[in-house]
């Protein structure tokens, strides 16, 4: 009876080291090795540009999302540009009014498309900004335009006025199968697409090259363009990353690519996974924020 319990106290000893040791998230680089946060915010602050590939509706991706933020203030200072797909490039004058205290933040919400998570997720980081002078871009397509696109075709949009043309990247836009991530979503979509396969990949395509063109616009020597936008927007060097290295081949840039796992101890992805130079690994049971 003796061994029996002391054989059980071990157990639910080892039971509960083992879910102590429970990650809640994790950084690898490019070659699958662990970083620290502080490492991460140390190499990223390096960059011209990084791309903060995002899970919309997983809170501890967000709140990650404002930690580096703050981190890459402390070393960038005011040379730091925060940017995001969030807010579209129609909407910069409200946004700008808000960050100069000259629009009060309930009246933003009348002024501004804004996403239904946006008070839990996307305001800490705009108010950051605010809080320590910062610009903050509202880098994308106006939706409008991007629906156009999907409904009718790339060719519609060169009916718009010019004055509408400001808000998006300059007409042709390149849009390529060998652009990475596009041949995937083509196949995702497959026969439920029909013959309008190429719309959608053209509506991802002009959200992909305004974002881009909205980055490399604000560019400045020694500045830091920290970026957030859905993962799909930038994995595996595609979609943002791709459109910006077209623009400025020079442009030093860093991916932050995000996988969930369902292991305690975030394991870096299997071997079909593309890395880029911050992986970050989260748990696929995270609270949801939509």
């Amino acid at each position: 009876m003796k061994h029996f319990w002391l054989i059980f106290i071990f157990l639910s000893f080892q039971t509960s080291v083992f879910a102590q040791k429970a990650e809640a998230y994790k950084f690898y680089n490019k070659k699958g090795k662990a970083l620290k946060f502080e490492k991460v915010v140390q190499q990223a602050s390096q960059y011209d540009v990084v791309l903060f590939g995002e899970l919309h509706d997983n809170s501890m991706v967000h709140w990650l999302e404002l930690r580096l933020e703050k981190a890459l203030y402390n070393k960038k200072k005011n040379n730091l540009i925060i940017g995001a797909e969030m807010f579209e490039r129609d909407n910069q004058q409200q946004l700008n009014q808000y960050l100069s205290g000259r629009l009060e933040a309930k009246v933003l919400k009348d002024s501004m498309r804004l996403w239904p998570n946006y008070e839990t997720d996307y305001r800490p980081l705009v108010d950051f900004a605010k809080e320590n002078q910062l610009p903050f871009i509202a880098t994308n397509i106006p939706r409008r335009y991007a629906s156009f696109v999907a409904k009718q075709g790339l060719d519609t949009l060169n009916t718009i006025s010019s004055k509408e043309k400001e808000y998006m990247m300059k007409l042709p836009v390149e849009v390529s199968l060998e652009t990475p991530g596009y041949e995937e979503m083509k196949t995702l979509m497959g026969e439920h697409a029909g013959n309008k396969i190429m719309n959608f990949i053209s509506a991802q395509a002009v959200k992909d090259a305004t974002m881009a063109e909205s980055i490399n616009s604000h560019i400045r020597p020694n500045t830091l363009f920290l970026h957030f936008a859905g993962d799909y927007h930038s994995k595996e060097y595609g979609g943002i990353y791709w459109y910006l290295k077209k623009l400025n081949p020079n442009l030093k840039i860093a991916i932050i690519t995000i996988t969930e796992s369902e292991e305690d101890q975030l394991p870096f992805p299997n071997k079909d996974y593309i890395p880029t130079e911050f992986n970050l690994v989260v748990p696929a049971d995270m609270t949801k924020t939509q």
